[in-house]
């Protein structure tokens, strides 16, 4: 684990589909929409300003595991993801086109 990560846990509503998403210290995007929030400069810290939304727009497969970049859609930062297990799968296939 990365000396920079801050364990959060925090719920949320997601601000793109309304989901009330229960956190576990390691949730960084909803699992209904798959969409995220720019709040962090490292995970867990909340010290971004910009706090924008994050589109999912791409998903790639490394192993076994779903791989989300997101993108803001008010500064263009890029982060990649690893998926839960309580994503909507039909979300990750959607992106996957």
């Amino acid at each position: 684990m990365n000396k920079l990560f801050k364990r959060k846990i925090e719920d949320f509503i997601c601000e793109n589909c309304g989901a009330e998403v229960k956190g576990d210290g390691y949730t960084n995007h909803c699992p209904v929409c798959l969409w995220s929030k720019h709040v962090d400069i490292n995970p867990g810290d909340r010290a971004s300003e910009c706090k924008g939304l994050m589109e999912p727009f791409e998903v790639e497969k490394i192993g076994e595991e779903n791989i989300i970049t997101h993108r803001c859609v008010k500064c263009g930062y890029k982060k990649k993801n690893k998926s839960s297990m309580s994503d909507d799968f039909d979300e990750i296939l959607e992106i996957i086109g």
